[in-house]
C-alpha cells in the first residue's frame, strides 16, 4: 500500500496509547502528517503530540484552526469502565463513560466541521459491549451502542464526507490493567482460548483496521467488527 496517506492529515483523538497510539504510528507510516491529541501529550516518534483534555471544547476547536485542514480524524479516547451492577451504579460513573466516548466524539467533529476537508472520513470506537451482553456491563454496553448508531447517522447527515465505526473485541492494552501484571495476564489468557482466533487482539490489529476506513472511499455508515471472532 506504500504511501497511501501521503500528502493528507490525520488527527488522532486519544492517540497517546493503546490503540490511538497504534493508529497515529501506522498512519505516519504510511506517509501521513499525524497529530495525536491526548490527556497525556504522549506520542509515537514522528507524530505531533499535543496535550489536551478531549472534553475541552474550547481547547479543541482552537487546536483544530491551528492544524489546519484535516483529512481523517479518528476518535479512540474512553474512559475505563468497570463491570458495574445497577444497584451500585452511580452517576459519576455513567457520566464519565458517555462524556469521553460519546459526548466528546459528537462534540469533536461539530468543532472540526469547518476544518475538515470535502471528502474527510471520520472513525469512532465502540466495543463489542454494544452486542454482547452480560451482567454489569450495561453501561459499556450502552454507550458503544450510542456510538454505533450516532456514527451511522451522521454518515448520512455528513455526507459526502464518510463516517465510520470500529467496534474492538478485547484487545491486549493497558486498559485491562498493569503490563505484565499476574492479573491481566489470567484474563487475557482467559478470553483468548475462548475465541475462534485463540488470540486476543494487538493495538495493530486494530490500526489496520482505522486505516482500512480510512482510505476505502466506498465505506461508510459502516460498524466494522474486529473481535477475534467475539461476537459469534
Amino acid at each position: 500500500m506504500g504511501k497511501i496517506l501521503l500528502n493528507q492529515t490525520v488527527v488522532v483523538i486519544g492517540g497517546g496509547s493503546g490503540i490511538g497510539a497504534a493508529v497515529a504510528e501506522l498512519a505516519r507510516a504510511k506517509g501521513a502528517r499525524v497529530v495525536a491529541i491526548s490527556r497525556s501529550g504522549f506520542a509515537p516518534q514522528g507524530v505531533e503530540p499535543i496535550p489536551l483534555d478531549v472534553c475541552d471544547l474550547e481547547a479543541l476547536g482552537s487546536t483544530f484552526a491551528t492544524i489546519g485542514p484535516i483529512d481523517h480524524l479518528v476518535h479512540t479516547a474512553g474512559a475505563r469502565t468497570a463491570a458495574i451492577a445497577l444497584p451500585l451504579l452511580e452517576w459519576d460513573a455513567l457520566s464519565l463513560a458517555f462524556d469521553i466516548k460519546l459526548f466528546s466524539a459528537i462534540q469533536a467533529v461539530r468543532v472540526a466541521l469547518p476544518h475538515l476537508s470535502a471528502q474527510a472520513s471520520i472513525t469512532f470506537t465502540s466495543g463489542q459491549a454494544s452486542r454482547k451482553y452480560g451482567t454489569g456491563s450495561m453501561v459499556k454496553g450502552a454507550v458503544n451502542a450510542a456510538v454505533d448508531a450516532a456514527g451511522r447517522h451522521l454518515a448520512k447527515e455528513l455526507a459526502p464526507r464518510r463516517v465510520n465505526v470500529i467496534s474492538p473485541g478485547v484487545v491486549d492494552t493497558p486498559i485491562w490493567g498493569e503490563n505484565g501484571s499476574d492479573a491481566r495476564l489470567a484474563f487475557l489468557t482467559r478470553v483468548a482460548a475462548a475465541l475462534p482466533v485463540q488470540r486476543v487482539g494487538a493495538p495493530e490489529d486494530l490500526a489496520r483496521a482505522y486505516l482500512f476506513a480510512m482510505t476505502n472511499g466506498f465505506v461508510t455508515g459502516s460498524v466494522i467488527d474486529v473481535d477475534g471472532g467475539g461476537l459469534l
